[in-house]
């Protein structure tokens, strides 16, 4: 039934996990069917493959951001 509701009205997608700022996992409340985003910024189902690329992303991102705090430790860092 609830994948019934997702291909008459679509999915009702929430994010689920902030990879970095631009890149985001996403989750329809009702099939549960994971989505993320692409190199072009669409929504694409995530596959093992865009998992491990997005792992790789959010490693490199928490990394800069950690170098980022050291070297200017009064700078501020604003999240959207």
């Amino acid at each position: 039934m609830k994948r019934i509701q997702c291909k008459v009205f679509g999915h009702d997608i929430q994010v689920s996990k902030n990879v970095t700022f631009h890149v985001k996992e996403y989750k329809c409340k009702n099939c549960k069917k994971e989505f993320t985003t692409n190199s072009s910024g669409s929504l694409v189902e995530l596959t093992p493959k865009f998992k491990e690329i997005n792992a790789v992303l959010e490693n490199i991102h928490k990394r800069r951001l950690k170098r980022r705090q050291r070297n200017n430790p009064e700078l501020l860092v604003f999240s959207h």
